[in-house]
C-alpha cells in the first residue's frame, strides 16, 4: 500500500548515462572526509574528524564512550561490525607523542572495548593495532587512532575480493547504541577471556 510520502521510482532509462555493467554503492557519508581535505602529520586544522568528534554529540558522531583523555568511536568504514577506534582527544600523530595519561587511558579503553565486544556481540577474536604514518596505511595520519576489530569464524569470504564490498549486518547507529548501552555492564560482569555470554551477531559478511 503506497502513500503520498512514498518516493517515486523512475526508470534509469529516463536519465542520461552510459550503462557499463557495474553497480553503484552510494556512500554520501564519505563527503565529510572529501570536503575536509587531506590530513597530514602536523596539520591541526579543525576539519580533522577525530578532533570534531571531541565536542560533537555522541550519537551523531558515533562515539561509544568517553574518558578523560581519550574516547572510543565507531569506524565509519568498518572492516567488521563493531570496528572501533580508540582516539586521544588531543590532535597528535605519533604514539611517542602521547602523554603517559593519554597512553594509559587508550590502553584501558582498548581493554574495555574488547570486553564490550565480547559481551555484547559475541566477538571470538580481535585484530588490534595502529597504522603510524600514511606510508603505513593510516587513512588519517595526523590524528592517532587505534583499531579494535572484532572477528568471528566465517567473517571472511570472496565478496570483498570480487566486488570490493563488505557486507555488514547492522547499521552503524544501531551498533553504537548497542555498545554504549551495555558498556558499563560488560566491564563489571566480564567473565574469563573468551567466555563472555552473548547473543552474537551473524558473522559479518557471512558465507555468500
Amino acid at each position: 500500500m503506497s502513500s503520498a510520502h512514498d518516493p517515486e521510482v523512475v526508470a534509469a532509462a529516463a536519465f542520461a548515462g552510459d550503462p557499463d555493467g557495474l553497480q553503484r554503492l552510494w556512500t554520501p557519508h564519505r563527503m565529510a572526509y572529501i570536503d575536509g581535505g587531506p590530513s597530514t602529520p602536523g596539520d591541526a586544522a579543525p576539519v580533522c574528524p577525530f578532533c570534531a568528534a571531541v565536542t560533537a554529540d555522541d550519537r551523531d558522531a558515533l562515539v561509544v564512550i568517553r574518558g578523560t583523555h581519550a574516547y572510543v568511536i565507531l569506524n565509519l568504514y568498518p572492516y567488521n561490525s563493531g570496528h572501533l577506534l580508540v582516539c586521544p582527544n588531543r590532535h597528535v600523530a605519533s604514539y611517542p607523542q602521547l602523554t603517559d595519561a593519554e597512553r594509559d587511558e587508550i590502553a584501558v579503553l582498548t581493554q574495555q572495548a574488547m570486553r564490550a565486544l565480547r559481551g555484547t556481540m559475541g566477538a571470538q577474536g580481535f585484530n588490534i593495532g595502529m597504522n603510524q604514518g600514511e606510508v603505513a596505511g593510516a587513512g588519517i595520519a595526523a590524528h592517532l587512532h587505534q583499531h579494535v576489530v572484532p572477528r568471528w569464524l566465517g567473517d571472511a569470504n570472496f565478496f570483498p575480493v570480487v566486488a570490493q564490498t563488505k557486507a555488514l549486518p547492522q547499521l552503524l547507529a544501531d551498533t553504537r547504541d548497542r555498545l554504549a548501552a551495555s558498556w558499563a555492564g560488560a566491564q563489571g560482569g566480564a567473565s574469563p577471556e573468551g567466555q563472555d555470554a552473548a547473543s552474537p551477531l551473524p558473522a559479518p559478511g557471512g558465507h555468500l
